[in-house]
């Protein structure tokens, strides 16, 4: 099992920019895919960024369309850390974002949260137009 805490959120304005970390215990997370997902009031939880590891030094990374080219993801392997930055913030990426990890995720099962097993409370992200 694998205990996840995330930290980061606030309130910004729209354009800004937010820096949220996860933090893994419980053991190792070389070995497993890291997620960010997001729910926002009233919405389903969706996928925003996932890292995935090929068993070898590669991760993979992917990103939700909406969030492509102004969030990255990365992995600190020696630290068990996750963060994902965020940049140029809109009002429609409001929402809590959450930390997922699962050793079995691949890279085509990264974007689908029924197949994480290990999940963190979530930080609030608020944009403000």
């Amino acid at each position: 099992q694998v205990q996840l805490v995330e930290s980061g959120g606030g309130l910004v304005q729209a354009g800004g920019s937010l820096r949220l970390s996860c933090a893994a215990s419980g053991r190792t997370t070389r070995s497993y895919a890291m997620g960010w997902f997001r729910q926002a009031p009233g919405k389903e939880r969706e996928f925003v960024a996932g890292t995935t590891w090929d068993g070898g030094n590669i991760y993979g990374a992917d990103y939700a369309d909406s969030v492509a080219g102004r969030f990255i993801i990365s992995r600190d392997n020696a630290k068990n850390t996750v963060e994902l930055q965020l940049h140029s913030l809109k009002p429609e990426d409001t929402g809590v974002y959450h930390c997922a990890a699962d050793y079995r995720i691949t890279i085509a099962t990264m974007k689908e949260a029924d197949e994480y097993d290990n999940w963190g409370q979530g930080t609030q992200v608020t944009v403000s137009a």
